[in-house]
């Protein structure tokens, strides 16, 4: 795996976004994999900035949702579908048309999740699927210990989670829902390229763990080790428990410009 060490999170932002940029050059239809959190937004941000100054071109893109809370209906301001409706596809531009997402209200959920797994790879897969990661590595809903394996399925929130989502919901844990559909691991693991983007000092030990520990379901996201094209961006803060700090500031500012990440 490849380790970008940058300044900031608006520097970690541009870079992605200028990858994702160039990847719709070589494939104007590609299926972008979009994660929610406040990680993420400088990177959307960016990519709205090149859509608005002809940089980038979305107008053929597809956007593939990472997980949604189940039981909340799609219009409500907190279900994710709201949410990426609000933060990627209306500062995009993309229509509702060209985003794919699971159904969180379905009656059979274990049923939708096959069905939304399915989904992604007759839409001819996920060509970059960005990510975040938990203080404990998780990713998407992943949570330690979760298969490297699974699948789109549904998950049942830890009572922490819930705590830390209240204040998406007026600080009301009760209207915080108990369950998720995320996509697995092993669904991620099949996009072409994986880009986890960490910020924070908060983020530094699951870092280190992703990309110099081991292999192991209690860090979910330590399976990028696994992926034959996967990039963790992160900032100082984020890098400041890696051993090999120094050799990733090396071997990225001596790569060749045309490479990209």
């Amino acid at each position: 795996m490849e380790v970008v060490i940058v300044p900031d999170a608006e520097a970690g932002g541009e870079l992605i976004a200028e990858a994702m940029a160039q990847l719709l050059r070589r494939k104007p239809d590609a299926l972008l994999g979009v994660a929610t959190g406040s990680t993420p937004l400088p990177v959307y941000q960016a990519l709205a900035a090149k859509v608005r100054s002809g940089a980038a071109d979305v107008s053929r893109a597809r956007i593939a949702q990472l997980d949604e809370y189940v039981g909340l209906p799609a219009e409500h301001p907190e279900s994710y579908r709201s949410v990426l409706r609000r933060e990627v596809l209306e500062p995009l531009g993309i229509g509702m048309d060209a985003f794919m997402g699971p159904d969180g209200t379905a009656e059979d959920v274990p049923g939708a999740c096959e069905t939304y797994d399915r989904a992604l790879g007759e839409a001819g897969g996920v060509d970059l699927q960005l990510l975040g990661i938990g203080t404990d590595g998780h990713i998407g809903f992943n949570e330690p210990c979760s298969s490297l394996a699974s699948r789109t399925r549904i998950k049942t929130l830890t009572q922490q989670t819930r705590i830390d989502n209240a204040r998406f919901f007026d600080g009301d844990i009760d209207q915080v829902p108990h369950h998720v559909i995320t996509q697995g691991i092993g669904t991620i693991l099949e996009a072409r390229h994986l880009v986890l983007l960490a910020t924070g000092e908060g983020k530094a030990d699951a870092v280190a763990a992703t990309v110099e520990g081991p292999v192991a379901a209690v860090c979910p996201a330590s399976a990028l080790q696994l992926h034959p094209h996967a990039t963790v961006v992160v900032d100082e803060g984020a890098a400041s428990k890696l051993k090999l700090a120094d050799y990733f500031r090396h071997t990225y500012a001596n790569k060749p410009e045309w490479q990209g990440i």
